[in-house]
C-alpha cells in the first residue's frame, strides 16, 4: 500500500503507557555509532545523500550524521552490522530544515529492501510506526508535541518477536504487534526534503537470520 492510510490509532499513547516495558537480554553487546573516528564506512546507503559533518552542538564530539538530498520519497541508509532478530535502538536525530518533511526515524529488520521504521516529524503532531515492503504502511500511530526544528531529540526502538515499542524524547508512545519481518539490519531514515541530522546510534542487538 503506497502512501499514508487515513486512518488514526486514538488510544495508542495511552495503551503504550499501561504495559510492561520490553526488554533484550543483558548479555547482549553493545554497538555505538558516534560518528567521530569512523565515520560510515562499511555501512549501506540505500537511498539519498549521507555524509558525516561537523556540526556545533553536537550531543558527542563534534561530528554527525547528515542526510540531505531533497528530492527521495524515502532515504535509507544502513549499519554494518547485524543481522538481529531482536533489538534494543536509540539514536539523536536533529530536523534542520523541510517543507514537504521534516523527520528523523530508526529503521530495524532491513532485508532484502523490506524494513519497519518508527518516525518523528517536525512537521506533523505525531509518531509513527511503518512497514515497507515496495510500498508504505501504517502500522500504529500516536499524537505527540511536534520535536522542534534545530533541537536534538532521542527515539528508541524495542523490538522482541512480534513485540515491539517506542518512545520519543524518553516517553513510550507505540506498543504493537506485527510479525511479517523476523530480522535484518539497523539503519536510519528520513522522507522527501527532510535534512536531518543523527548521532549517537546505539544498537544492542540479538543476531540471528538472514541478511
Amino acid at each position: 500500500m503506497l502512501g499514508t492510510p487515513c486512518f488514526r490509532f486514538p488510544a495508542a499513547a495511552e495503551a503504550a503507557e499501561a504495559v510492561e516495558e520490553l526488554k533484550v537480554p543483558d548479555n547482549v553487546p553493545t554497538e555505538t555509532f558516534d560518528f567521530e573516528a569512523k565515520g560510515i564506512e562499511g555501512w549501506t546507503r540505500v537511498t539519498g545523500q549521507w555524509a558525516v559533518e561537523e556540526m556545533a552542538g553536537a550531543p558527542s564530539g563534534k561530528k554527525v550524521l547528515v542526510q540531505r538530498a531533497p528530492g527521495n520519497e524515502f532515504n535509507v541508509i544502513v549499519a554494518p552490522s547485524g543481522p538481529y532478530v531482536d533489538v534494543d535502538v536509540s539514536m539523536k536525530f536533529k530536523p534542520i530544515s523541510g517543507r514537504e518533511d521534516a523527520s528523523g526515524g530508526v529503521v530495524f529488520r532491513f532485508n532484502d529492501g523490506k524494513y519497519y521504521v518508527v518516525r518523528a516529524n517536525a512537521l506533523e503532531s505525531n509518531f509513527r510506526l511503518y512497514s515497507y515492503d515496495r510500498g508504505r504502511r501504517q502500522l500504529a500511530t500516536a499524537s505527540v508535541k511536534a520535536p522542534a526544528l534545530g533541537q536534538w531529540h532521542t527515539v528508541r526502538l524495542v523490538a522482541s518477536g512480534d513485540h515491539m515499542q517506542a518512545w520519543l524524547d524518553g516517553k513510550l508512545y507505540l506498543d504493537h504487534r506485527d510479525s511479517r519481518f523476523k530480522s535484518g539490519r539497523v539503519g536510519l531514515w528520513t522522507k522527501a526534503d527532510s535534512i536531518t541530522a543523527f548521532d549517537d546510534l546505539t544498537i544492542r542487538g540479538v543476531a540471528g537470520g538472514g541478511s
